[in-house]
Protein backbone atom coordinates (compact mmCIF):
# COMPACT_ATOMS: atom_id res chain seq x y z
CA UNK A 1 0.00 0.00 0.00
CA UNK A 2 1.44 3.33 -1.09
CA UNK A 3 0.62 6.34 1.03
CA UNK A 4 0.12 9.69 -0.57
CA UNK A 5 2.49 12.41 0.67
CA UNK A 6 0.87 14.78 3.15
CA UNK A 7 0.73 18.24 1.53
CA UNK A 8 0.22 21.32 3.63
CA UNK A 9 -0.39 24.99 2.92
CA UNK A 10 0.94 27.78 5.12
CA UNK A 11 -0.79 30.94 3.85
CA UNK A 12 -0.07 34.57 4.57
CA UNK A 13 0.49 37.99 3.14
CA UNK A 14 4.16 37.92 4.22
CA UNK A 15 4.51 41.71 4.00
CA UNK A 16 7.32 41.07 4.83
CA UNK A 17 8.30 37.57 5.89
CA UNK A 18 9.57 37.62 9.50
CA UNK A 19 11.50 35.31 11.79
CA UNK A 20 8.14 34.24 13.21
CA UNK A 21 7.02 33.12 9.75
CA UNK A 22 10.26 31.26 9.06
CA UNK A 23 9.97 29.48 12.40
CA UNK A 24 6.44 28.27 11.54
CA UNK A 25 7.61 27.23 8.06
CA UNK A 26 10.46 25.14 9.44
CA UNK A 27 8.30 23.54 12.14
CA UNK A 28 5.55 22.83 9.58
CA UNK A 29 8.00 20.67 7.67
CA UNK A 30 7.90 18.25 10.63
CA UNK A 31 4.12 17.90 10.18
CA UNK A 32 3.85 17.56 6.39
CA UNK A 33 5.90 15.91 3.66
CA UNK A 34 5.69 18.98 1.42
CA UNK A 35 4.77 22.52 2.41
CA UNK A 36 3.34 25.11 0.04
CA UNK A 37 3.87 28.61 1.35
CA UNK A 38 0.94 30.46 -0.18
CA UNK A 39 1.62 34.17 -0.61
CA UNK A 40 -1.75 35.92 -0.72
CA UNK A 41 -2.32 38.86 -3.05
CA UNK A 42 -4.48 40.46 -0.32
CA UNK A 43 -4.62 43.98 -1.79
CA UNK A 44 -7.18 44.85 0.89
CA UNK A 45 -4.37 45.00 3.46
CA UNK A 46 -2.51 47.59 1.37
CA UNK A 47 0.82 45.73 1.35
CA UNK A 48 4.08 47.66 1.26
CA UNK A 49 5.66 45.14 -1.12
CA UNK A 50 4.13 44.01 -4.40
CA UNK A 51 3.05 40.39 -4.71
CA UNK A 52 6.10 39.61 -6.86
CA UNK A 53 8.43 41.24 -4.31
CA UNK A 54 6.88 39.31 -1.43
CA UNK A 55 7.12 36.00 -3.32
CA UNK A 56 10.79 36.72 -4.13
CA UNK A 57 11.60 37.56 -0.49
CA UNK A 58 9.86 34.42 0.78
CA UNK A 59 11.58 32.25 -1.83
CA UNK A 60 14.97 33.69 -0.90
CA UNK A 61 14.44 33.10 2.83
CA UNK A 62 13.12 29.57 2.19
CA UNK A 63 16.09 28.74 -0.07
CA UNK A 64 18.41 29.31 2.91
CA UNK A 65 16.59 26.70 5.04
CA UNK A 66 17.76 23.09 5.41
CA UNK A 67 14.15 22.07 4.64
CA UNK A 68 14.10 23.99 1.32
CA UNK A 69 13.57 20.83 -0.76
CA UNK A 70 10.30 20.21 1.10
CA UNK A 71 8.94 23.70 0.40
CA UNK A 72 7.49 25.55 -2.57
CA UNK A 73 6.35 29.17 -2.62
CA UNK A 74 3.25 29.95 -4.66
CA UNK A 75 1.29 33.21 -5.00
CA UNK A 76 -2.49 33.02 -4.86
CA UNK A 77 -5.52 35.29 -5.11
CA UNK A 78 -8.39 32.85 -4.54
CA UNK A 79 -10.10 31.66 -1.39
CA UNK A 80 -7.58 29.88 0.82
CA UNK A 81 -9.65 26.70 0.91
CA UNK A 82 -9.87 26.73 -2.89
CA UNK A 83 -6.10 27.25 -3.18
CA UNK A 84 -5.49 24.35 -0.77
CA UNK A 85 -7.84 22.05 -2.70
CA UNK A 86 -6.33 23.02 -6.08
CA UNK A 87 -2.91 22.09 -4.69
CA UNK A 88 -4.21 18.80 -3.22
CA UNK A 89 -3.30 19.88 0.31
CA UNK A 90 -4.89 18.01 3.20
CA UNK A 91 -3.72 20.47 5.85
CA UNK A 92 -3.77 24.24 6.31
CA UNK A 93 -1.21 25.42 8.84
CA UNK A 94 -1.80 28.59 10.83
CA UNK A 95 0.46 30.20 13.39
CA UNK A 96 -0.89 31.58 16.65
CA UNK A 97 1.03 34.27 18.51
CA UNK A 98 -1.42 35.24 21.22
CA UNK A 99 -4.92 34.63 22.50
CA UNK A 100 -6.06 37.56 20.35
CA UNK A 101 -5.18 35.54 17.21
CA UNK A 102 -7.23 32.57 18.35
CA UNK A 103 -10.77 33.94 17.88
CA UNK A 104 -10.19 35.02 14.27
CA UNK A 105 -8.30 31.83 13.39
CA UNK A 106 -10.94 29.66 15.07
CA UNK A 107 -13.69 31.32 13.03
CA UNK A 108 -11.71 30.98 9.80
CA UNK A 109 -10.96 27.30 10.48
CA UNK A 110 -14.65 26.66 11.12
CA UNK A 111 -15.67 28.36 7.89
CA UNK A 112 -13.01 26.48 5.92
CA UNK A 113 -14.27 23.19 7.36
CA UNK A 114 -17.78 24.05 6.20
CA UNK A 115 -16.42 24.82 2.71
CA UNK A 116 -14.27 21.68 2.51
CA UNK A 117 -14.38 19.16 5.38
CA UNK A 118 -11.54 17.13 3.81
CA UNK A 119 -8.94 19.79 4.63
CA UNK A 120 -7.86 20.07 8.27
CA UNK A 121 -6.52 23.20 9.93
CA UNK A 122 -3.54 22.74 12.24
CA UNK A 123 -2.43 25.49 14.60
CA UNK A 124 1.19 25.90 15.62
CA UNK A 125 1.93 28.13 18.58
CA UNK A 126 4.60 30.76 18.06
CA UNK A 127 7.93 29.74 19.51
CA UNK A 128 9.32 31.48 22.57
CA UNK A 129 10.66 34.84 21.56
CA UNK A 130 8.45 35.00 18.44
CA UNK A 131 5.04 35.74 20.00
CA UNK A 132 5.40 39.49 19.56
CA UNK A 133 6.88 39.49 16.04
CA UNK A 134 4.47 40.72 13.38
CA UNK A 135 4.98 42.14 9.91
CA UNK A 136 3.05 45.26 10.92
CA UNK A 137 5.31 45.97 13.91
CA UNK A 138 8.46 45.20 11.91
CA UNK A 139 7.41 47.71 9.23
CA UNK A 140 6.60 50.40 11.78
CA UNK A 141 9.84 49.91 13.72
CA UNK A 142 11.86 49.93 10.50
CA UNK A 143 10.00 52.95 9.09
CA UNK A 144 10.85 54.91 12.23
CA UNK A 145 14.53 53.94 12.10
CA UNK A 146 14.52 51.16 14.69
CA UNK A 147 16.64 48.03 14.53
CA UNK A 148 14.68 45.18 12.91
CA UNK A 149 17.59 42.82 12.30
CA UNK A 150 16.44 40.42 15.06
CA UNK A 151 13.05 40.02 13.40
CA UNK A 152 13.85 39.55 9.69
CA UNK A 153 16.61 38.20 7.48
CA UNK A 154 19.34 40.58 6.25
CA UNK A 155 17.73 40.41 2.78
CA UNK A 156 14.35 41.54 4.11
CA UNK A 157 15.96 44.22 6.28
CA UNK A 158 17.70 45.65 3.20
CA UNK A 159 14.49 45.51 1.14
CA UNK A 160 12.62 47.38 3.88
CA UNK A 161 15.36 50.00 4.14
CA UNK A 162 15.13 50.54 0.39
CA UNK A 163 11.32 50.90 0.54
CA UNK A 164 11.54 53.38 3.41
CA UNK A 165 14.24 55.36 1.63
CA UNK A 166 11.99 55.59 -1.44
CA UNK A 167 9.07 56.69 0.78
CA UNK A 168 11.16 59.40 2.42
CA UNK A 169 12.33 60.71 -0.94
CA UNK A 170 8.82 60.68 -2.39
CA UNK A 171 7.38 62.59 0.56
CA UNK A 172 5.12 59.74 1.67
CA UNK A 173 3.61 60.12 5.09
CA UNK A 174 5.63 58.48 7.83
CA UNK A 175 3.96 57.39 11.03
CA UNK A 176 1.88 54.64 12.47
CA UNK A 177 1.43 52.48 15.50
CA UNK A 178 4.38 53.95 17.41
CA UNK A 179 3.57 57.64 16.90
Amino acid sequence: MTTRPRLGVYPGTFDPITSGHTDIIQRSCRVVDHLIVGVARNAGKGPLFTLDERVALVRADVAAMPEAKQISVVPFSTLLIQFAAENQASVIIRGLRAVSDFEYEFQMAGMNTKLNPDIETVFLMAADGQQFVSSRFVKEIGRLGGDITRFVSPRVSAALAEKFSTEAHSGAAIGGAFD
